[in-house]
This record gives structure tokens, sequence and C-alpha cells, in this order.
């Protein structure tokens, strides 16, 4: 077993603090007192007031939460049925097609697709507004949900689904109690990539925006542009602590559904 040298703990370190640093610094600068987000005054959480009393910011938050939570969820269920037939039907005809569809978003640029979406929704002449940002960010996360799950369902061991049919059980049945409560980890953490993506997305929601349908990310970057204000450092920094809670209870949901699932496997073992 090889040391934990003095260079790999400055590596880490170092990376560490790349990542995490800007992070930090945008957090305790959104308790300034000062206006100037550069200079610092001193401690005061007036601008977690006026963010909320911002109606714009409010509204958009809203308006990004929302897409956020709808689009995560349909994506999730699209992406799981999609990661289902890839692992479990082997070759059909038209799977490669199929395959390159479902993933070409991945290593697809998003302003390809943001254009491609709203050249779209010009063509069937959709009115451009909180539905075509939502159906939008389905098709872009859905891809990441199928890769996730797919993953999952690689490992699956068929035997305990053949179990359950030799008792009696339907195919829905199975699905819903064996299935399914195995992939839920995998499940939750594709909705939770799905949500935050599509939380923080600017460029696919910029081009098939509409009226009365300002995202957060777009709000702020249309104000950082005549510059900085501090109730953005402290919008930004409720973000990252509605993300974090989101995380941890996603962790532990899943933490928790493999205790159960190992507890399960070893009952059956042992009978």
């Amino acid at each position: 077993m090889k040391k934990f040298s003095l260079f790999n703990a400055a590596s880490l370190t170092l990376g560490f603090a790349f990542l995490y640093l800007p992070i930090l610094i945008l957090v305790i600068y959104s308790f300034n007192e000062g206006r100037s987000v550069g200079i610092w005054v001193g401690w005061s959480t007036k601008w977690y007031a006026a963010a909320f009393e911002n109606e714009q910011l409010m509204e958009a938050a809203w308006v990004t939460i929302r897409i956020a939570l709808i689009s995560a969820s349909a994506a999730t269920v699209l992406g799981t049925l999609a990661a289902i037939v890839l692992a479990r039907y082997g070759r059909f005809p038209g799977r490669m097609l199929f395959s390159g569809m479902v993933f070409a978003p991945l290593v697809m640029p998003e302003i390809i697709l943001g254009l491609s979406f709203l050249l779209l929704f010009v063509a069937v002449d959709f009115d451009r507004g909180f539905w075509t940002i939502m159906l939008a960010h389905v098709t872009f996360t859905m891809c990441f949900v199928a890769v996730v799950v797919q993953s999952r369902l690689v490992t699956f061991d068929h035997s305990l689904e053949e179990a359950a049919m030799d008792l009696g059980c339907r195919p829905v049945g199975v699905f819903f109690r064996i299935t399914l409560p195995i992939i839920l980890p995998a499940v939750v953490s594709g909705w939770m990539l799905a949500f935050t993506l599509s939380l923080d997305d600017l460029v696919i929601a910029s081009f098939n925006t509409g009226p009365g349908a300002t995202t957060l990310p777009m709000k702020i970057y249309s104000d950082v542009r005549l510059g900085v204000k501090p109730e953005i450092n402290a919008v930004c920094t409720i973000m990252i602590g509605v993300v974090t809670v989101a995380v941890i209870i996603a962790s532990i949901l899943t933490r928790r559904s493999e205790a159960e699932r190992e507890r399960a496997e070893r009952l059956a073992a042992a009978g």
C-alpha cells in the first residue's frame, strides 16, 4: 500500500482550493455589510433580506425551481425507461439509432441544442416560454439519467427477478417490488444530476425563453453584465445551500436503500 506523500497532500489541497475557494469567497462576501463586493466592511445579513424583497429575482428563482423539478422528474422517468431498453433487450432493429439519439446530447454543444430547439418551436409555431424551456431541459438531461441508471442495470442480479416470477409475481409487480428498489440509488442520483443541470442551465434556456419565463441564471447573467450586486451573492449562496441539503438528503436515502437491498439479499441467500 502506497503512503500518502507530501506531494499527494499538496496536490489534493491545491485541487480542492481551486474548486471550492471561489465558492467560499462568494459565501463570505454574501454577508458583507458594504455594497462593494470586493471590499470587506463587516458582517451583515441585510443583502439576504434585500434579495427576498427583490421581486424580479424571486420570480426568476421560482420559475427556475419549477422548471428544474418538472424537467428532472420527467427526465428521470424517460431516462430510466431508455436505460432499461438498452440494458435488457440486447440487439433489436434500430438499437444503434435509438442509442445515438439518447446519448447525443452528452457530446453535442449546448448552443447547438438550444438553436435546434428554437428552430423546432418556431417551425411548429409553439409559443416560447415556460414549457419550451421545460421540454428542452427534459431532452437535455434525460441522457444523463440514462447513463447513470444503465450503469446500475449492467451489474443487476437477474436471479432475484426470476425468483419473484417463479413465486407468481407479475412483471409489473416484479419491477416495482424488486427492480426499482434495487436500482433506486441510481435513479435518485440521476434525478439529482438532472435537477442540478436544469437549475444551472443558461445557454439552452436563453434560446427557448419567452415572456414571463426568465430563469435565475439568465437574470444573474444580465445583472452581472452591469456589475455584481450584493443581492446576487446572497441568492447564489442560497442556491448552494439548497443544492447541498438536497445532495445530503439524497445520499442518506441512497445509503438506506443500499442497506435494505443488502439485507434483502442476505435474507434471500439464507432462505
